[in-house]
């Protein structure tokens, strides 16, 4: 299990590395789906199967179906970013900010400390269906029910930004 878990992790974060050194945009977008199927991978490894399915479904799903649809609608294809010319202050900015993002992100985990396995204390039936369903609807309800009229709202807007009738005006 635990050769399981080193196996995932490294190759979640060379995949994660190939995203963002890849120079042809599609290739980036088929080491993203990758990441995130071992991210899933993780999910099940923490006993958390619901979280694991519905991370394939949305993000390697939804999401990367979106992304190669923009993909394909700008047409960078194999030629890539070779016409894009960066200046050196752009450079150096987003090395001082990975550098900040990175100092930040030590500073966070300093104080981290690693939690090994407890039998005693151990719940293998954290991450299932029927125990997130009472979590949400018991101590999350108001927020669970706020993000649902968030969403009615956006899809009532959706439909009312892409409905065209003869003279009517948009905003």
């Amino acid at each position: 299990m635990e050769s399981l878990f080193y196996f995932l992790t490294s190759l979640t974060l060379l995949c994660a590395l190939m995203v963002v050194i890849s120079k042809n945009p599609v290739h980036s977008v088929l080491f993203l789906i990758i990441t995130f199927f071992t991210i899933s991978g993780h999910y099940v490894l923490l006993n958390a199967q619901f979280l694991a399915v519905v991370n394939i479904i949305v993000y390697a799903g939804a999401i990367m179906v979106l992304f190669l649809f923009v993909l394909m609608f700008l047409s960078l294809g194999k030629s890539g970013d070779s016409g894009i010319k960066t200046s050196l202050i752009s450079k150096v900015a987003g090395t001082v900010a990975g550098g900040m993002l990175f100092v930040v992100l030590i500073a966070a985990l300093k104080d981290a400390s690693l939690v090994g396995y407890n039998p005693e204390t151990y719940n293998s039936q954290a991450g299932m269906v029927e125990n997130l369903g009472i979590v949400l609807f018991t101590e999350y309800l108001l927020p669970f029910e706020l993000t649902s009229v968030l969403f009615l709202v956006a899809m009532i807007g959706a439909v009312m930004i892409g409905k065209k009738e003869s003279g009517e005006q948009h905003f």
